[in-house]
């Protein structure tokens, strides 16, 4: 079975995991794209390459991360996550296999990347104006 991979679909994860509105997608992708077109654009299975690779580029990521996230990798991810959960370990077998205050500060370095990102993004939509 070939696994399909829907590149709209993929862009609107990638574009909601980093916390970039349609919006915000469309000013950065030119005066001709409004949050309907990008509406539309992540509704398409597969997107021409160009187009493709635009959208990348606006959104700081590999194109190829658009190409090749199939459904079942997401699917994977979030059953392994959810199989590693404290949930499913015994109920009186609550043992950590990572120190919790690593993730803590794992977790706060990754959200602080983020909003980097995120401040940049705007401060580039900002000089664009």
């Amino acid at each position: 079975m070939e696994k399909i991979i829907h590149q709209g679909r993929n862009v609107k994860r990638f574009r909601e995991m980093l916390g970039v509105k349609q919006e915000a997608l469309a000013v950065e992708l030119g005066a001709d794209w409004n949050q309907r077109k990008i509406s539309l654009l992540e509704q398409k299975e597969v997107i021409e390459e160009e187009l493709l690779d635009k959208v990348a580029k606006a959104l700081n990521i590999n194109s190829n991360a658009i190409k090749t996230l199939s459904e079942e990798a997401v699917y994977n991810f979030i059953n392994n996550f959810n199989d590693n959960s404290v949930n499913n370990a015994p109920l009186n077998n609550h043992y950590c296999s990572f120190n919790p205050i690593d993730k803590i500060v794992e977790l706060y370095d990754a959200l602080l990347k983020s909003e980097k990102e995120k401040v940049e993004f705007m401060q580039k939509i900002l000089d664009k104006n």
